[in-house]
């Protein structure tokens, strides 16, 4: 069960969300190049010290809130229990994301989300961002490839092509949603989709970097790279 959050916590949340939803609206109104970061504070009656003590730059009052989604993939990995390799990890997680009907996972028909990702698919400054935020992920997840030996040159293309697979069937979920289908209607779909991308990788990666069912980590000297 989840620590209840504090007071103060409730408020920054509260803080994020109205600085959120008040540059979505300006942007949408007068086009994300138009609008400036002092004139969000000014709508939102806050400093604009106060916007980027909660955003990193401008882009971020769009896409922030997906922010924490960064190290998820590499938190999977790490996580992963014995017997279960890098792929398997990336599987459950994608499956449990879909099932949720996260907006990651492109199966959410929340309004936000949709207005987010229509004013994303019309401004190169946040593509470039929202690529920003994509390479972060597969570096981070990369690391944690290379925490496990692999080494540098595997763990970038392993993570490349299990994030890939991540990316293409969030945009698909999300091209269906936006035209109009229901993350209900979308999931049989979105599932077996996810099923078959994994298989087929699986096909590639056969027992790749498998965690062995006791930490065993090879014999000194052995540095175990692949």
């Amino acid at each position: 069960m989840e620590k209840p959050l504090s007071l103060r916590e409730r408020k920054k949340r509260a803080t994020r969300a109205v600085l959120g939803v008040t540059a979505l609206n300006l942007f949408e109104e007068r086009g994300f190049d138009n609008v400036s970061v002092a004139e969000v504070a000014d709508a939102a009656d806050v400093s604009k010290k106060t916007v980027f003590n909660y955003f990193e730059v401008k882009e971020d009052l769009v896409l922030g809130f997906g922010a924490h989604h960064i190290d998820e993939p590499a938190e999977a990995v790490r996580r992963r229990k014995p017997g279960r390799t890098p792929l398997d990890a990336m599987r459950d997680y994608v499956m449990t994301a879909l099932e949720e009907r996260q907006p990651l996972l492109g199966l959410s028909d929340d309004p936000i989300v949709v207005r987010v990702q229509c004013l994303v698919r019309k401004t190169p400054a946040l593509q470039v961002r929202h690529m920003e935020y994509m390479e972060m992920t597969r570096t981070r997840l990369a690391e944690a490839l290379v925490e496990e030996r692999a080494s540098g040159l595997s763990a970038r293309l392993v993570a490349t092509q299990l994030y890939s697979a991540q990316q293409v069937l969030a945009a698909e979920n999300a091209r269906r949603v936006i035209e109009g289908e229901s993350p209900d209607d979308v999931y049989p779909d979105a599932v077996a989709n996810a099923q078959h991308a994994f298989d087929w990788l699986e096909r590639g990666f056969g027992d790749l970097l498998r965690r062995p069912p006791e930490e065993a980590w090879g014999n000194p000297g052995d540095d175990g790279r692949v």
